[in-house]
């Protein structure tokens, strides 16, 4: 019977389909968790396919092909002297599960299946899997150790069921997205596991971007006595060595290992920066191009895209009309060169008055509105995918979630784009992060330090600048009013009544009800973007486009 047991946790970032290029990812993890001297070696929730695979699942060849994957990465322990735990798909009995894969000597020797199966808004497995039985742990280097997948620790029926079969130590592997203060949820969950089995625990989660989800890692592990094991880097690739022994009450880890998470102001824009660098590289973009308006939001997604993929690879353009101010023309200009971005002035005045003069036959001699508004933000957008499309970049949209929520955006004009790093920020949060930004030099991120967004830019009042002297606020109620409003329609499900309780003016709150509602149909059309809340719209908040409802 072994007293002592070295586990290695592969916090990795692998692309959901790419089964070849994860596999080779997952051998290099083994090369290296030998050469370290590991005993076992555990990998993310379904690895090899990269979590969620979705619909491919209805895919049969691509079933067949990520079974053999899950082989292939199993081989390459022959002759390794380690114990691999592979999570992937399996198929027994034509049933599909979400398992775990226990591999030694190149072979694949047992598995387990994932019992709870989450069923929410952001992963359905019920759709593609058939649940497993309650497990019993496996047998590995004569340790009985118990692997409960994910969701499978969200309640305790697992956990109590491997500890009631023998397990002395419990191993979790994960795809356990992002949202704000995760980790504490996280951690409060395996402490409940821990006090309800007395078993030490270890967390695995992966790391990357996958569409809108954000993957943080920062693994971690529990002792029998609630005492934190470890923690691993938050938001990075890393290969995590632990070293445990069996004590007179079981087994403790010997590992002095607890790197500091990200900070509740770093960790979403790292999240951010993470998100738009994989979304781009994993669809094979190499560059960026955005519209640089001299405004808050897209200078902060400049910021975020020079953080993520390099300076040399954004373009920022401005494209002023009349209605741009000399304050935004400067302000741009300075936020370009303090980012270090190739930046352009590209004008779009004769090309809004020529589209302009050909629709006023159609328009009748009616009053200008905002058809002509929108007309400038349209002909942006247009210029901008030209870019895109003759250069090779992608168009970046940069509306934040107050703009999103209450419909101030142009559809086919400045929500053109393939990605929206601030899609989940309100606007408070962008102007608090553009602040943080100008104060940190957040880890792993590629832009310059000091104050990459000018304070110019922080402190004026925010404006579309699509008609004289426009502010945002001509239309809205204060953007601080705005959100804390929506935070409570959207995060918190509240009532009409309990808004107006919280001392918000009631004409005020019914209008943003109707604005949040009747902008549903822009949002389903809105670029993808990465998900920091529980109620991001898209993945986290599920409404119907025809909605009759209103709560008054």
């Amino acid at each position: 019977m072994a007293d002592k047991l070295r586990i290695a946790l592969a916090q990795l970032n692998p692309t959901v389909g790419a089964l070849s290029k994860n596999v080779e990812k997952g051998k290099l993890a083994i090369d290296q968790a030998v050469e370290a001297g590991a005993d076992i070696l555990m990998f993310p929730e379904l690895f090899p396919t990269g979590y969620f695979p979705e619909d491919l699942l209805f895919k049969p060849q691509f079933v067949k092909k990520a079974m053999e994957a899950a082989k292939d990465l199993a081989a390459h322990g022959r002759e390794k002297d380690i114990s691999l735990l592979i999570p992937s798909i399996w198929v027994d009995n034509f049933q599909l599960y979400n398992a775990v894969l226990l591999a030694e000597d190149g072979s694949i020797i047992d598995w387990r299946a994932k019992h709870d199966l989450p069923n929410d808004d952001v992963f359905y497995e019920k759709r593609y899997f058939t649940p497993g039985n309650l497990p019993g742990p496996f047998n590995i280097q004569d340790v009985r150790i118990g692997v409960p997948i994910c969701e499978d620790i969200w309640r305790k029926e697992v956990v109590e069921c491997l500890a009631e079969t023998g397990a002395e130590l419990l191993l979790c592997p994960n795809g356990s997205p992002y949202w704000r203060n995760k980790h504490d949820l996280r951690l409060n969950v395996v402490v409940e596991r821990v006090v309800e089995s007395g078993l030490p625990l270890l967390y695995l989660n992966q790391i990357g971007g996958q569409d809108e989800l954000i993957f943080d890692g920062a693994s971690f592990g529990v002792n029998a006595d609630r005492s934190l094991a470890f923690i691993g880097k938050s938001f990075e690739e890393e290969l995590i060595i632990t070293d445990w022994h069996r004590g007179d009450e079981g087994w403790v880890c010997d590992t002095d290992k607890v790197e500091p998470l990200a900070s509740n102001d770093g960790a979403p824009w790292r999240a951010c920066v993470l998100g738009l660098r994989d979304y781009l590289h994993k669809n094979h973009f190499q560059k960026v191009v955005l519209g640089l308006s001299g405004g808050i939001d897209s200078a902060v997604v400049a910021a975020i895209a020079v953080d993520a993929i390099g300076a040399e690879n954004v373009h920022c353009i401005m494209l002023p009309y009349k209605y741009t101010s000399e304050d935004s023309l400067k302000d741009a200009k300075e936020c370009a060169e303090r980012l270090g971005v190739r930046y352009d002035v590209v004008a779009i005045g004769d090309a809004v008055e020529s589209a302009t003069d050909a629709l006023a036959p159609l328009f009748g001699g009616l009053k200008p509105g905002l058809a002509e508004e929108n007309l400038q933000s349209r002909m942006r957008g247009t210029f901008l995918m030209g870019v895109s499309n003759k250069l090779g970049s992608m168009l970046i949209t940069t509306g934040n979630k107050s703009e999103m929520a209450v419909g101030y955006a142009t559809i086919y004009g400045d929500m053109n784009g393939g990605f929206n790093p601030i899609k989940d920020l309100y606007k408070m949060q962008v102007y608090h992060l553009a602040d943080w930004r100008n104060h940190n030099m957040p880890k792993n991120c590629l832009g310059p330090e000091g104050r990459v967004i000018p304070q110019s830019i922080i402190e004026k009042a925010p404006s579309a600048e699509l008609a004289p002297d426009q502010k945002d606020q001509d239309s809205l109620p204060p953007y601080p009013v705005l959100d804390a409003i929506l935070e409570g329609f959207v995060e918190g499900e509240k009532s009409f009544e309990e808004i107006v309780g919280e001392g918000h003016d009631p004409e005020v709150v019914a209008k943003v009800q109707k604005l949040l509602y009747i902008a549903e149909y822009k949002r389903r059309q809105a670029a993808p973007g990465p998900k920091l809340t529980q109620k991001a719209f898209g993945l986290g908040r599920k409404y119907p486009i025809t909605n009759g409802f209103r709560d008054e």
